[in-house]
């Protein structure tokens, strides 16, 4: 037998396994694994992140709060409301009787912050009165349209084959009308009342949120929680309620959150073409169309309202963007 040489390695007996080479990456990862077990090496942002992850949703660290912009965004919503419920008792004049024709185009002061129209009526009154009925508006089309919309939207989505199809279809035939031209006939035809505008504007929402409510269905009900419901024999609506709802409600909110600030916009629209609610009703477009000819003399009676609309619109847009970041709320999907 040839002897083995005395700087040769033994060979490998039963009792110690071959043992494979360890990668340079993954000997670091171990070395400081055992650092950060032994607490010798304090652990990271990054290396908490990940046994986060590992570890699952419960232990995951807990979201930020809505941030700075936000909460001016809700106050300032929060402040309009409050101005819409109580605007009858407030101590300001009201517009539609209260009129003082020598102060006509007189610009903003301390006794009226947002200037004086044409016929002498407060701007400032006008615009708080004109909050009520535009909120109103705004809030109840998209109210309806969500209802509407959402139920459309989960069947279509829930149920797929014909039911969607037939639905799908009659949605796409509505989005293929311009929305601001459907508005506008449907209130020419109905009249210029508060709740003709209302269904105008309801009935052109309602194709937008039923196509968001669809599409995220459709995501949702191939679910395995979806599937483990079928399974066990649940039936359809309390499936659709039960377990599809809640996972489309954040989506279809925050699509609702832009729709109102469409919907504030459109109307303003429709009074500016003759096409909104009569002009004895203040709106912040009836009040816009007031000072609408009076732009070069007297721009303060157009630029208060509209200021106004821009502060909403982008309170509105803002939340929404938050909503669906909160949610995770992916609109490729949708």
């Amino acid at each position: 037998m040839p002897e083995r040489s005395p700087d040769a390695a033994p060979p490998p007996t039963s009792e110690e396994p071959l043992r494979r080479p360890v990668p340079p990456g993954e000997a670091i990862v171990r070395t400081l694994a055992a650092d950060e077990a032994t607490r010798d090496v304090p652990p990271d942002a990054i290396s908490l992140r990940l046994a986060a992850v590992e570890a699952g949703p419960e232990t995951t660290p807990e979201r930020r709060g809505l941030g700075v912009a936000a909460w001016l965004a809700v106050v300032w919503l929060l402040l309009l409301g409050a101005v819409a419920l109580t605007v009858p008792v407030l101590p300001v004049p009201d517009p539609t009787v209260d009129a003082e024709p020598a102060l006509a185009r007189q610009g903003p002061s301390l006794s009226h912050p947002f200037g004086v129209d044409g016929a002498g009526r407060d701007v400032f009154a006008s615009v708080l009165w004109g909050t009520r009925v535009s909120l109103f508006i705004a809030v109840a089309s998209i109210v309806a349209g969500f209802v509407a919309g959402g139920v459309i939207g989960i069947v279509a989505g829930y149920f797929k084959g014909r039911i969607g199809g037939v639905l799908g279809s009659a949605m796409d035939v509505f989005l293929a009308f311009p929305q601001l031209i459907l508005a506008l006939s449907i209130v020419t035809f109905l009249g210029r009342t508060v709740f003709n505008v209302t269904l105008g504007l309801a009935i052109v929402a309602t194709p937008v949120l039923a196509r968001i409510a669809r599409a995220s269905t459709l995501s949702w009900s191939e679910r395995e929680f979806v599937l483990a419901a079928r399974a066990q024999g649940a039936r359809h609506l309390r499936i659709m309620v039960r377990e599809i709802l809640p996972n489309v409600l954040p989506a279809m909110f925050s699509i609702a959150l832009l729709g109102v600030a469409v919907v504030i916009v459109a109307e303003g629209g429709l009074a500016i073409i003759g096409a909104g609610v009569k002009p004895d009703i203040i709106t912040w477009g009836n009040v816009i169309v007031r000072g609408q000819g009076e732009l070069r003399d007297a721009s303060h009676i157009v630029l208060a309202p509209s200021l106004v609309i821009f502060l909403t619109v982008l309170s509105l847009n803002y939340l929404g963007d938050v909503v669906r970041a909160r949610f995770d709320v992916r609109e490729s999907a949708l």
